[in-house]
């Protein structure tokens, strides 16, 4: 089987470097050539795997390669077209539109062949443009494979994705990037093989760690490496005091309206609604490592006290509330800590979300029943008309009552007599609330009966 041309294109920028010719990052040197060189998602292409087998066998289907940076996308995509015998053409859908779609369609038509067209941050095109793919990608004269980050489930239309094969790409376990490692720096053709690079276990731990599951971050960590590395007698090392340069600020995986971000923060909740304070606290670490602002995060721990605690403890609400109030008088980080006592405290409180499910009930209710009337007795009767009409009447003030309820009295719309919204739990303070309601429930239907 034949070599893709962008590997003996890399091939040979790498042998001109000392010429003076372009300059190509190690990252595309080091582009892996057969599905052997591939290192990762052995979920994918691993033996037995669906894709491989299709790979193998030659036969290729258009397809969108949905994972996070640095975990083998564009190679995977290169790859399809090399073992299908395809022509391979790239376009991005940051810079490129329907007019550039359209050129390549033209030329898929012109040009005898299979076309293979890896459309990077595809999830960047409207509506219209993804919609321009439709009839050629039906009609097999182009294999698209599309290449996002995003959900595509969120951010390619139904029409495309229908037509498209979804394949996920995980992050690189630590594994990964070690063989990663070890083979670029023993590859004297195309990776460092030839400085004899040194690095001691604590070079490459960090070096692994600050990659964070992302392969293109370790090949640019090496190649920074190779250029702070001091000749030796056998080679070239590495010292630890200089990893501080080659790494410089690592930044964790995080964007802010993506799936990592919303992940995250259904982690966060779901940690908080178990009772486990320790998960509590990790993601909330590692969303305030990622760059989260501590607002979304304060305002989100109000929500939960109200969804997931509830009358249980209704403290929790004020402390979440105080929390919130707590960093804007201090900022970051002093107030960051207030958010994580809040955090803390829903955690191991007792839960209910009885309120939440009873307002929801309620919403629904409303909803479906229409425009109930308000029975007269309940009606406002601030004039003499609406007092000669019955508003008011027979109305039973319950602080003049035995225990300031009016046992008997109705408050719901006639059609909804006897309807329960609020269910209180067998937990917190919810186990008073659910005893006095069966209390004051059972002297009501007492009165109903001596009635």
């Amino acid at each position: 089987m034949p070599e893709p041309d962008f590997v003996d294109q890399t091939l040979s920028d790498q042998a001109s470097r000392s010429a003076g010719n372009a300059y190509r990052p190690l990252a595309e040197v080091m582009r892996p050539r057969t599905l052997e060189e591939f290192v990762g998602q052995s979920h994918l292409i691993g033996p037995g795997s669906v894709l491989r087998e299709a790979l193998v066998g030659g036969h290729v289907h258009s397809m969108v390669l949905w994972g996070p940076p640095g975990t083998g996308k564009t190679t995977l995509a290169r790859m399809v077209a090399t073992y299908c015998d395809a022509r391979f053409q790239v376009l991005s859908a940051v810079t490129a539109g329907v007019k550039e779609v359209r050129e390549v369609v033209a030329q898929a038509k012109a040009i005898p062949g299979k076309l293979v067209l890896f459309v990077d941050e595809v999830h960047r095109f409207n509506k219209a443009q993804q919609d321009g793919f439709l009839p050629h990608v039906e009609d097999g004269t182009l294999v698209l494979i599309g290449a996002t980050t995003e959900n595509p489930a969120f951010e390619l239309n139904n029409a495309l994705l229908s037509r498209l094969r979804v394949y996920v790409l995980k992050v690189l376990a630590r594994e990964d990037l070690q063989l990663l490692l070890e083979n670029v720096l023993s590859d004297c053709e195309r990776g460092l093989g030839k400085l004899n690079l040194t690095l001691s276990d604590y070079a490459r731990g960090c070096l692994l760690g600050a990659a964070d599951g992302d392969a293109r971050r370790l090949l640019n960590f090496l190649e920074i490496a190779a250029q702070f590395a001091t000749v030796t007698d056998s080679g070239h090392a590495l010292a630890d005091e200089a990893l501080a340069e080659v790494i410089g600020t690592p930044l964790r995986r995080f964007d802010k309206g993506g799936d990592l971000f919303y992940d995250q923060i259904s982690a966060l909740h779901k940690s908080m609604r178990g009772t486990d304070p320790d998960a509590v606290l990790y993601w909330f670490a590692r969303m305030l490592d990622g760059g989260c602002d501590p607002r979304y995060i304060a305002r989100r721990v109000i929500r939960m006290a109200s969804e997931d605690v509830g009358n249980a403890d209704p403290r929790a609400l004020n402390l979440a509330l105080d929390a919130a109030l707590t960093y804007e008088r201090l900022g970051s980080p002093e107030g960051e800590l207030a958010i994580a006592q809040a955090l803390v405290y829903l955690a191991c409180a007792p839960k209910s979300n009885a309120v939440y499910k009873g307002f929801n009930a309620a919403m629904k209710a409303a909803c479906e029943t229409g425009t109930q009337e308000v029975p007269l007795h309940l009606r406002n009767a601030p004039t003499r008309l609406a007092r000669e009409l019955g508003h008011g009447d027979n109305y039973r003030y319950a602080h003049d009552e035995p225990g300031a309820y009016a046992s008997g009295e109705t408050y719901l719309p006639d059609t909804l007599q006897g309807r329960r919204f609020y269910h209180p739990v067998e937990r917190g303070l919810e186990i008073k609330i659910r005893e006095k309601l069966a209390r004051l429930r059972g002297q009501a239907s007492k009165a109903s009966d001596d009635d």
